[in-house]
């Protein structure tokens, strides 16, 4: 704790602040994942076929089963 404090008094900030800065600073340097891993989910996503509709087809669809619920 002595340590972050001196180092956040060096730069003139409420430990804090300094706090703050270093997770902010951490956060951003890591990696949002392997983009190696991510393309092989999306292959094997692709080869799937699901049934779809259009958006307000199963908004219509998704209303129609809330109201089929009501007593």
């Amino acid at each position: 704790m002595a340590e972050i404090q001196r180092m956040a008094r060096r730069e003139q900030l409420t430990v804090g602040e300094w706090t703050r800065r270093a997770l902010r600073e951490a956060r951003s340097q890591r990696s949002p994942g392997d983009p190696k891993a991510k393309l092989k989910v999306l292959r094997e996503a692709v080869k799937h076929s699901f049934p779809t509709a259009d958006a307000e087809q199963m908004l219509a669809e998704i209303e129609r089963g809330y109201l089929s619920d009501l007593p």
